[in-house]
């Protein structure tokens, strides 16, 4: 899997979320879906969420996404655990 469609897929669907947010989870969900629609394991999105939740914390070293903890940004070394997503303030990507 490109590190540069998994980039654009996570930007673009913060931006259909924009202001909201989103779980690595259910963007790893979405991923499988999109890149692999005739896949019949419904577990399949597990192999994604690893490589998620590292293109989430590069983007948000830079600037491009926020990582929340427990409703609050974080910076993306202190992201730990249970995270949420969200489009960085200004970003325009």
């Amino acid at each position: 899997m490109s590190t540069i469609v998994l980039e654009t897929f996570l930007i673009d669907h913060l931006s259909a979320r924009a202001p909201g947010s989103a779980d690595p989870v259910e963007v790893a969900r979405a991923f499988q879906a999109a890149t692999q629609p005739d896949n019949p394991d419904r577990e399949a999105w597990h192999r994604h969420l690893s490589a998620v939740r590292r293109t989430a914390l590069k983007l948000a070293d830079e600037g491009r996404v926020e990582v929340l903890r427990k409703g609050k940004p974080v910076a993306a070394t202190q992201a730990r655990g249970v995270i949420r997503l969200r489009l960085a303030v200004g970003d325009g990507a």
